[in-house]
């Protein structure tokens, strides 16, 4: 356990409480996980707005970049163990925008959420544009997304990224959403939340750690209350929203969420795990394609999970190849 004996108190106080709570072997999975992090590889997508998967995989073999493709996306690539990101700005296609280097967990929230041609999206957390940029392509380029950011570098950065990547159909709002103004309304709405950045913790690394502190939690989960309450208020009825963080504590995740629905009575959890029982339900429909994708690599462990407390929500493990993330969808009724 040396490799985790340095993990922030913020961390080890949760890792206790799933102890406490007879979860140990959640616990052990997450401090192994943030010890095979430091080796985890480089991953990226292919932004089929500008190239297909097959143009990138030449493009990779042509290089001689060794891969992995991903079964649950098939625009998702994994490199070889000695890869650097180096390797990858240095080709032509990623300096044209056919390439995006991504997390796999910061994958799933777009693929989750499985925006639609012609639908209004919002994205309220977007800079720098990795995510809206993947819903653009999810929807073929035809939905019409409105991406928020409050500060201006971040603002230029997300534009810079938008138009690199074809991304061209986005309205780019200097606006802070928890204050979006309600005569707006989305069909879909990705709340990738501000938070402590639990999940993505590599063992070792001391500046990250001291970071996560109790003082940042604060703050962080005061700013997700007031997002997670206007995301509701704009979406439409009938619509959906996807919130995620890159954390594994309770109090970001899935204690948000549990309130969040208290005060907002009209909505509730389109669940992601136990799909069986869901299924069973008078007039289920049927889940869109990405989704689908997700929710069985979940349940054939291809994406790794922990306990959660909130059923029907996900919480990634860190892994060599997966950060820790949280992931809820919530529907509007309508």
């Amino acid at each position: 356990m040396a490799e985790t004996a340095s993990l922030p108190a913020l961390i080890e106080n949760a890792l206790a409480a799933r102890d406490a709570a007879g979860d140990a072997a959640s616990a052990e999975a997450v401090r192994a996980g943030y010890a095979e992090a430091a080796a985890r590889p480089v991953t990226l997508r292919a932004n089929t707005l500008v190239a297909t998967a097959a143009e990138v995989a030449d493009a990779l073999d042509r290089a001689g970049i060794p891969f992995e493709r991903v079964p649950w996306y098939e625009d998702a690539f994994v490199l070889g163990d000695s890869v650097r990101e180096r390797a990858v700005w240095e080709l032509p296609i990623y300096q044209t925008g056919g390439v995006y280097l991504q997390s796999l967990s910061s994958m799933l929230p777009p693929l989750v959420l499985a925006p639609r041609p012609g639908a209004d999206v919002l994205d309220m957390c977007a800079a720098p544009g990795g995510k809206t940029s993947q819903m653009a392509a999810l929807a073929g380029g035809r939905a019409h997304l409105t991406a928020c950011e409050l500060h201006a570098p971040r603002a230029e950065k997300l534009a810079y990224n938008l138009e690199k990547l074809g991304a061209r159909n986005v309205n780019i709002m200097r606006v802070d959403a928890r204050r979006l103004d309600e005569f707006f309304s989305f069909d879909q709405i990705l709340l990738d939340a501000p938070c402590t950045g639990t999940g993505t913790l590599r063992a070792g690394d001391e500046r990250a750690a001291k970071r996560m502190a109790p003082a940042l939690l604060a703050k962080v989960t005061r700013s997700q209350r007031a997002l997670l309450d206007r995301a509701l208020t704009v979406l439409k009825p009938g619509g959906t929203l996807v919130y995620s963080t890159c954390s594994i504590l309770p109090q970001e995740n899935e204690e948000q969420v549990r309130a969040a629905l208290k005060r907002h009575r009209t909505c509730e959890l389109i669940p992601l795990t136990n799909r069986a029982a869901a299924d069973e339900e008078e007039g289920a429909a049927p889940l869109p394609p990405t989704v689908q994708a997700v929710v069985d690599a979940v349940e054939a462990g291809a994406i790794p999970t922990i306990r959660t407390t909130l059923p029907g929500t996900l919480v990634v493990a860190p892994t060599q190849r997966f950060e820790g993330f949280y992931l809820a969808a919530v529907r509007k009724a309508r």
